[in-house]
């Protein structure tokens, strides 16, 4: 694997799709969700939701069911079918733990940057022990503009006193990386869900195949001496 342009001096997570195996979840209920209301569904439907926030969804199912759709009442139902699906199925994507310890030994800060809300990323990230490990987190109502505007991660950076351009950006999503790109971060895709398109290449400084691959760009960097 390639190493980065720069050693980072901070990193700043998304959280759906890289930090927690919660895509697969988001899927599967819009799906059953839709079911359960008689509508179609395809991938151009839920692959499209992939990092947006709220507003810019219920666009998208305007977009495809007519503007007279219910999006705020599908969302409920939605939401319904993914809560009992986190009761069962939420876990960590691998290497999340392992990358956390490896931050700590090298004592680099950290941010959480999602699209989600504040009290979502508050649960699901204190279900699994992990919320405490960040020094901040950027969530909807941090920023004016979602993602794929560069507000976001640069808000992460601002927070966290580090240069957008030292700052590595984990992204899973399409539109997450191209609010990293534009903002200036070292994006860096782990894909989930979707593999990167010939643009979103473009726009990475590298695309890992995990987590665990994601250390090296520590491990390998001629500028890193890991303490003893």
């Amino acid at each position: 694997m390639p190493i980065l342009p720069r050693l980072p001096q901070a990193v700043i997570f998304d959280m759906d799709g890289l930090l927690l195996d919660t895509e697969i979840l988001y899927r599967r209920s819009i799906i059953s969700a839709a079911t359960e209301k008689g509508l179609p569904i395809g991938p151009s439907i839920y692959e499209g939701m992939l990092g947006r926030p709220w507003v810019s969804i219920a666009d998208l199912l305007r977009e495809h069911y007519g503007e007279a759709f219910d999006a705020d009442g599908f969302r409920a139902l939605w939401l319904a079918h993914f809560d009992r699906l986190l009761d069962t199925d939420l876990r960590l994507k691998p290497g999340v733990t392992q990358m956390l310890d490896l931050l700590d030994t090298l004592s680099i800060p950290r941010a959480v940057c999602t699209s989600s809300a504040h009290f979502q990323v508050k649960h699901h990230l204190g279900e699994l022990g992990i919320l405490g490990r960040f020094d901040h987190v950027v969530a909807h109502g941090d920023y004016a503009r979602g993602k794929p505007a560069p507000d976001p991660y640069l808000t992460a950076a601002a927070r966290l006193g580090v240069a957008p351009a030292l700052c590595l950006a984990l992204e899973d999503s399409y539109n997450g990386i191209r609010s990293a790109a534009a903002a200036g971060t070292m994006a860096v895709m782990v894909p989930d869900m979707l593999q990167p398109t010939a643009e979103i290449r473009a726009l990475c400084a590298v695309v890992a195949d995990s987590l665990d691959h994601c250390r090296a760009f520590f491990d390998r960097h001629p500028a890193v001496v890991t303490p003893a």
